[in-house]
């Protein structure tokens, strides 16, 4: 079973990917927020994503669903405990950040869970009766004011620390794409003594 993939993106869609990880190139859906997070991706940039694997009788054929994080994808997870929700339906559901549905899970927020693509308002009430009380560790995680290196995931070692840190910033700290790629440019800009990605980070951090 996929879990995690690296590679570069060979073509990005409305609401899929083909990655291309050891020439052999991988099909993967994403939920809305994770596509609006990579948007900016141009073909041949590195990426890595933490996989949902789905397949079974009745879809023999196997999907795949990316992340950009763990939590994102234990989220998903999560998501698909309620009741008539399945992994193609909780893709196109999830059009907002999973801390701003957490949240409104936490808060009783039928309003805004009923905006989600797909959810009527009894399955935002199963949503709630299944979930809530359960998502304090995503609204939380959503919200960490800063990031150690302990956060850096290797995305590819052969172009630097660079993606590391755009990756740590977008995934982990909220940052759309553009605006972290010009963050790290800006930190690296005539500082050649900067070797490390916890030092790059801390960098980025120090200048906002």
């Amino acid at each position: 079973m996929i879990g995690y993939l690296e590679g570069t993106l060979f073509r990005l869609e409305e609401e899929r990917l083909l990655l291309l990880a050891q020439q052999v190139g991988y099909e993967i859906l994403l939920p809305t927020f994770v596509r609006n997070r990579i948007g900016d991706l141009a073909e041949g940039d590195p990426l890595a994503l933490f996989i949902y694997y789905h397949q079974t009788e009745r879809q023999p054929r196997p999907i795949l669903i990316g992340f950009t994080s763990e939590a994102e994808k234990s989220f998903f997870q999560s998501f698909l405990s309620v009741e008539a929700i399945g992994p193609l339906k909780a893709v196109k559901a999830l059009d907002r950040p999973v801390t701003e549905i957490a949240a409104a899970i936490e808060n009783n927020d039928l309003n805004l869970l009923k905006q989600l693509k797909g959810i009527g308002a009894r399955t935002a009430q199963k949503i709630i009766a299944t979930l809530g009380g359960k998502m304090d560790r995503f609204v939380h995680d959503g919200r960490r004011p800063a990031a150690s290196s302990s956060d850096v995931r290797v995305v590819d070692g052969a172009t630097g620390i660079r993606p590391q840190v755009i990756e740590v910033l977008t995934s982990q700290l909220g940052y759309k794409l553009n605006e972290a790629r010009q963050l790290v440019d800006a930190a690296l800009d005539g500082h050649s003594e900067i070797t490390t990605a916890e030092a790059l980070l801390d960098a980025v951090l120090r200048s906002r």
